[in-house]
């Protein structure tokens, strides 16, 4: 099936049902009556403190220490998931508003994808607005819009090599954050919309945010390298980190998403989803792995995908608690509520997905 070019502002056919005044009602009450935010408490500001520590230090060790080759290597990959870290947990949260109430802090903490070599403006705009409102749809949601490299929603026109994107997925992953700093983010910029999404006018402060972050993310990461170590380490040393990065963030966030379970819905006749947006994001979302505790902590609660995306403006260390309110609601409104128990499950499935995604349709030959 041909990729569908959507002229129309889509939105939703049903309001807010039963389901989600309820759920919303019992989340609100959890938080109210343990008498705690939904912002960041004192485990969150740690996690911040740690990771941006880890980073700084391992960059440290990288361009101004003599190490050896192979430490600067397994330090390169490191580096690569610690600033994945940082983007699942700080940068996630503060960008959604679900760090803190103060938006300034948010503000101020969101601009650490900037640093990762990204763009918060931007980057609120793709993930925000189209990931979160239109997930799965092909037109709008950012994250599946990788064609043709990718198949990841049977709407997408099948190409004779996507039979082959089970293998190669894993390289591509690992170029992804290098295509994102040195090309998607200009892009965007200079037309002025995601997907088919016009982006809101930049005014002359964030475009001077804009470049300006971007010349010091590339400083950092390359140019002062470059002169302590060399350009030909530098440039390894890039893409290692890249590499890393890259993968680590590709994999968590499709494992959300692109999997066998989920489902990718098509807009009707009239550019209008034939459901509510709470149900959407049901159905269209997984968890994977949630008793897992180096997860849990590491990937910023993106293994509660599902509590993510009903609540994105609550911050991801509290996710485990209303998992369990989440969960029993869906159970009561007949709601599916996917939730793989192990990482290498939804790992799994994410392959298969690519695997069966890949295969020629049955009105269209291989």
């Amino acid at each position: 099936m041909a990729t569908k070019t959507i002229e129309h502002k889509l939105s939703f056919q049903k309001p807010h049902t039963e389901f989600y005044t309820t759920l919303k009602k019992r989340v609100d009450n959890y938080f109210t009556s343990n008498h705690i935010s939904d912002k960041a408490n004192a485990e969150m500001i740690i996690k911040t403190i740690v990771l941006f520590a880890l980073a700084i230090g391992t960059y440290a060790a990288i361009v101004f220490l003599p190490i050896p080759l192979w430490a600067s290597v397994v330090s390169c990959i490191f580096l690569g998931m610690v600033m994945a870290g940082i983007g699942f947990c700080v940068q996630h949260d503060a960008n959604h508003g679900g760090y803190s109430n103060n938006k300034n802090v948010n503000y101020l903490l969101g601009l650490s994808l900037n640093m990762l070599g990204g763009n918060a403006f931007i980057w609120k705009v793709k993930h925000n607005i189209n990931h979160h409102t239109y997930t799965n749809i092909e037109g709008y949601d950012d994250d599946i819009a990788k064609h043709p490299v990718f198949r990841f929603s049977p709407v997408q026109e099948h190409k004779w090599f996507h039979k082959f994107q089970y293998l190669y997925w894993i390289p591509m992953y690992s170029l992804s954050s290098i295509i994102w700093v040195l090309y998607n983010d200009y892009e965007k910029y200079f037309k002025g919309k995601v997907v088919n999404t016009i982006m809101p006018k930049m005014d002359t402060t964030e475009k001077i945010v804009f470049w300006v972050s971007k010349i010091v993310s590339i400083s950092i990461s390359l140019f002062i390298p470059a002169h302590f170590v060399g350009w030909s380490h530098a440039i390894i040393g890039f893409l290692i980190v890249h590499a890393s990065l890259g993968y680590t963030l590709s994999l968590i966030f499709q494992l959300a998403h692109s999997i066998e379970e989920m489902e990718f819905p098509e807009p009707n006749d009239k550019n209008m989803i034939e459901e509510e947006w709470a149900i959407h994001q049901v159905r269209t979302t997984a968890n994977f792995a949630t008793h897992n505790k180096f997860l849990n902590w590491y990937v910023g609660g993106l293994n509660f995908q599902i509590e993510h995306h009903l609540f994105p403006r609550v911050c991801h260390v509290h996710y485990t608690k209303i998992s369990k309110i989440v969960e029993q609601t869906c159970k009561e409104f007949n709601l599916p509520y996917v939730n793989h128990p192990t990482f290498f499950g939804s790992y799994a499935s994410h392959v298969k997905h690519l695997y069966n995604l890949g295969k020629a349709p049955d009105n269209q030959a291989a």
